[in-house]
């Protein structure tokens, strides 16, 4: 079987401004870095931190490539919020580059390029570049998959099989990935080009996927997809506001004030004719948000095609700039608000008693859940010491959730009783000793813990001392004892997902 001819495409493909794109992606990356150590660890990477230390093919919330990844800064680089993060300056860097690649394969040149690229100084991606968490990396590799699509439909179908690939990989990351290619899909039905869906090539890029991804699979089908059980709770736990923060949560993905860039590229993909092959990118958006507001799933989901769609956006409107003075005054006013906004919603750039007098740590959970774990450590150990020596030697600590028994795990002093939590994975992680008669119990609120001792009683409220509203804000920490039944029998009602 002899490859097909490698032809130009329909559209230019100007040179790439290697300078200016890579010394803005150069300058994120200098930014993550300066700004890492800010406020402290998410809960989320607490909870990578402590999955990392037992790899494993996967766990029931999550694939295993950003617990392990986590590993390997530790191991590499030491104990460090730096290092931790490390990875989402390289990978913010990264994606800049790629959406620069995206537009100018679909024609645009040094100044597109470089506005495409500025989409890493935009909400969203400075949000997932700051932190270690699944987004962080599933940016990168969405970025790297819709280029190598584009590639693909546009000049080469070979770039099917990089399609594969990648989506081989980024299914150790995260399955989100599966929603955007079933979109992709719907969309390549509803306009085309549907050549495409018998093609060889893309038969070769599933089975590659497949290959790829095949452990990480057998490893859901092995446990009964507990990744199911898990989109099941999210909408459970989340649905409704989802639903309800969707299309406000769209406009912000990159900032109000630049929304009307990605808008433009949707509407260039949808009517410009030389763009017709990759018009399903276009149309795929509106049937992913579909798809994330029937499923209850985050607003986010929708973040790499709306990258995409900015990508496209970026010739408009570095053509609708051209010729008149006032539309670049306009345009760099509306950037600098963005970028402004932007920076102070999802970097730590505000001191935390500044930021407890905004807005921000409210609207943001992802910069108010940096705030307070070690105060909340140690409010927790004092609970633990304060109990009879007796006592305390037959104590356990049980958490409602993973930030808690993480945040433990990382900042608990040596001589605190064994942590268990029966959120998520770590349920699987063991269950309290059997002669363990007294537990310290956090966040489980007044009476839901009735059923399992025969009594509970209240030592202290969670108090991040700066007033920042996170979820650990103002839970319980109760001291329980006598377990009404062998742990054996009881630790299965302990178990929860979300």
């Amino acid at each position: 079987m002899s490859p097909p001819a490698v032809t130009a495409g329909p559209v230019d493909r100007p040179a790439m401004a290697w300078g200016p794109v890579g010394g803005l992606a150069l300058g994120l990356g200098v930014l993550m870095v300066a700004t890492s150590g800010g406020y402290g660890y998410h809960r989320d990477e607490l909870y990578f931190r402590l999955l990392g230390q037992q790899p494993a093919w996967g766990y029931v919330d999550q694939p295993p490539a950003t617990p392990l990844l986590a590993r390997l800064t530790i191991e590499l680089l030491g104990e460090h919020l730096w290092a931790l993060r490390l990875p989402g300056a390289l990978v913010l860097a990264g994606t800049a580059v790629l959406i620069a690649l995206l537009a100018r394969e679909l024609g645009g040149g040094r100044g597109p390029q470089l506005l495409a690229a500025t989409v890493g100084l935009t909400l969203v991606p400075l949000t997932f570049g700051h932190l270690l968490v699944t987004s962080t990396l599933d940016m990168l590799l969405t970025a790297a998959i819709l280029l190598s699509m584009a590639r693909a439909l546009l000049r080469d179908p070979r770039w099917w099989l990089a399609v594969g690939g990648l989506v081989g990989v980024a299914l150790y990351n995260k399955h989100l990935i599966v929603l955007t290619l079933i979109s992709i899909g719907v969309a390549l039905v509803l306009v085309g080009p549907r050549r495409v869906l018998w093609s060889r090539w893309l038969v070769a890029a599933v089975a590659t996927a497949l290959v790829v991804g095949a452990p990480n699979l057998v490893y859901q089908i092995a446990n009964d997809w507990p990744q199911l059980e898990m989109a099941r709770a999210i909408e459970r736990n989340k649905g409704a506001e989802s639903r309800i923060l969707f299309l406000p949560l769209q406009l912000a993905m990159v900032g109000v004030f630049l929304a009307p860039v990605w808008l433009a590229g949707l509407i260039r993909l949808l009517r410009d004719p030389v763009l017709r092959p990759v018009r399903a990118l276009a149309v795929a958006y509106p049937v992913l948000g579909v798809l994330v507001v029937v499923a209850g799933g985050q607003p986010y989901y929708t973040a790499g095609l709306v990258m995409a769609l900015f990508a496209a956006g970026s010739t408009p409107t570095v053509r609708w700039l051209v010729g008149r003075w006032w539309r670049r005054i306009v345009f760099a006013a509306a950037f600098v608000a963005a970028a402004v906004v932007s920076a102070l919603f999802a970097l730590p750039v505000l001191p935390v008693a500044t930021l407890a007098s905004t807005p921000i740590a409210e609207i943001n959970q992802a910069t108010s859940d940096q705030v307070g774990w070690p105060t909340y450590v140690d409010q927790i150990a004092d609970v633990h010491h304060s109990l009879p020596a007796a006592e305390a030697r037959r104590a356990v600590i049980i958490t409602a959730n993973y930030g808690e028994a993480a945040a433990l795990d990382r900042f608990g002093p040596r001589d605190l009783p064994p942590v268990v939590s029966g959120h998520n994975e770590l349920w699987l992680r063991g269950m309290p000793p059997e002669r363990a008669d007294v537990a310290v119990v956090v966040g489980y609120r007044d009476g839901s813990l009735d059923d399992a001792f025969d009594s509970c009683e209240l030592s202290l409220v969670l108090d991040n001392g700066v007033d920042i509203p996170n979820e650990e804000q103002g839970l319980p920490v109760q001291v329980c004892r006598g377990p009404v039944a062998p742990w054996a029998l009881l630790w299965p009602s302990f178990r929860h997902y979300d």
